[in-house]
């Protein structure tokens, strides 16, 4: 389970969801620069050993795509955390003062 930092985060721009899109920019950026990498190195040596063709003719087993699926849920997860987070802290605080209210209302009567 991930673990949140407790607090309030820092705000550092004015404009309502600006920082959860510049920290969703920020890692798709760094997905994106380590992928580039990585696909830059498999290209290489791919093209020195006469792989293309069984690059394109590669069909994934059932395990690849799953291992594939878990990878991009763990990457979606990172990308959309602060969103996720807010959200949790949202239904946590509407549940609290539902209940809140629920008591008072039998309270009343």
């Amino acid at each position: 389970m991930r673990r949140h930092a407790r607090g309030k985060r820092p705000q550092f721009y004015d404009t309502s969801g600006l920082d959860q899109a510049m920290s969703m920019i920020l890692v798709l950026a760094s997905e994106f620069s380590a992928l580039r990498d990585r696909l830059d190195t498999v290209e290489r040596v791919a093209a020195e050993n006469g792989l293309g063709a069984a690059i394109e003719a590669y069909v994934p087993t059932q395990d690849v795509l799953e291992a594939r699926e878990t990878r991009r849920q763990a990457f979606l997860d990172r990308l959309y955390y602060l969103a996720l987070k807010d959200t949790a802290e949202a239904a946590e605080a509407d549940t609290a003062e539902r209940y809140a209210s629920t008591i008072d209302d039998i309270a009343k009567g």
